[in-house]
């Protein structure tokens, strides 16, 4: 009898100690307050901003309602434990040991503690050193991180995507949207090198290729980010490649350099010069928060120039022979099952770059 009291009332104290961290009061106010403003009818008349606002609500609602649930249930066996006789307490382990396991599971919820954490994500890749085979590793890692979005839920909106000329993609940038999207994928931000037998040699000799990966928090606020127009050079022309005729006849791509930095975007999918302009403007914002945190500035102006996720910066080997391994060089997680992770077996990864980040911390 005593050890089953003993596990709920340690579920007690842990869920307390996560809620508290977790601030859940201050976030279930605000689901109260977002649940009025998108149940007011006048909201659609600004569309924009009620489909911001339901999205923010949505994912608000999903990182808050399986705590409070969660709270809930260890509450009501509680409650069943004092009113049950001795003899019917052995009857309360399995539920107990469930609840136990949704807690160890939630409390992964602890380690997304960034500033942009719970952002959406921009993500591009971007093909390097490898000819075909890097264009088609870089095809091969948009497929990954799609099937990983598809099994975790997540919504995936492509924004440009260019391919190679005879196989594969040069590039490749979309949007990943749900709970936690850029805590979890920012473990993926850097270089990937893939090792195989090239499909693309007639010899069949072992090849290297390289491609970037670079996982941006999406900044969609425009006052989020403090850019001065002197700071910024936009030119306009004439898009190539697919897109329609309107597309390949206008000067309606866009290139935004942030001087200081040297930050380049250039996008032309879009028809409209301005809609490649304000598309170009999100990412660039995106991309100067990302080279933020990763040189620890204060503010913008301090930025040295340079680009986020250089490609200098080795994050994973993906070997196809002569073994099968991929390992990340970071936390030295591997998983020999390469095919499952180019399916998008990711969460051992995400997982053990999170442990490691939050080990880090407590570190300092």
């Amino acid at each position: 009898m005593q050890p089953l009291l003993k596990r709920v009332e340690a579920l007690h104290q842990a869920l307390d100690e996560a809620l508290s961290v977790l601030d859940i009061s201050a976030r279930t106010g605000e689901l109260h307050r977002l649940e009025e403003e998108v149940s007011r009818p006048e909201l659609w008349n600004d569309p924009d901003r009620a489909k911001q606002m339901n999205q923010d609500y949505a994912k608000l609602r999903s990182q808050v309602e399986p705590w409070l649930t969660l709270r809930g249930q260890v509450n009501d066996i509680a409650e069943l434990m004092e009113m049950a006789d001795a003899d019917m307490l052995p009857e309360f382990d399995s539920q107990i040991a469930a609840l136990e396991s949704e807690l160890a599971e939630r409390r992964k919820d602890l380690l997304f503690r960034g500033k942009y954490d719970n952002n959406d994500v921009v993500l591009r890749i971007t093909a390097g050193v490898g000819g075909l085979d890097a264009q088609d590793f870089a095809q091969m890692l948009e497929r990954m991180y799609l099937r990983w979005a598809e099994k975790s839920q997540f919504s995936v909106q492509q924004i440009e995507r260019s391919t190679g000329d005879e196989a594969g993609l040069k590039t490749s940038v979309f949007e990943v949207s749900g709970v936690y999207a850029y805590g979890k994928l920012r473990s993926e931000n850097g270089v990937h090198r893939l090792v195989r037998l090239s499909p693309f040699n007639s010899d069949n000799l072992r090849q290297t290729s390289f491609a970037l990966v670079e996982v941006l928090p999406k900044i969609d606020a425009p006052d989020a980010v403090q850019i001065d127009d002197k700071d910024l050079k936009i030119d306009v022309y004439r898009a190539g490649g697919h897109g329609g005729q309107s597309v390949n006849t206008t000067d309606s791509a866009v290139r935004i350099t942030h001087v200081p930095t040297n930050i380049t975007v250039a996008i032309q999918n879009e028809r409209s010069q301005l809609q490649n302009k304000e598309t170009a403007m999100k990412i660039l914002r995106s991309k100067l928060v990302q080279l933020q945190l990763e040189q620890h500035a204060e503010t913008i102006q301090d930025l040295q120039a340079g680009e986020s996720a250089s490609w200098g910066s080795q994050i994973r080997n993906y070997v196809l022979h002569p073994y099968s391994l991929v390992k990340d060089t970071r936390t030295k997680y591997e998983d020999r099952d390469v095919n499952g992770v180019l399916d998008g077996r990711l969460d051992g990864f995400i997982d053990a770059f999170l442990s490691q980040s939050a080990g880090d911390k407590n570190e300092l």
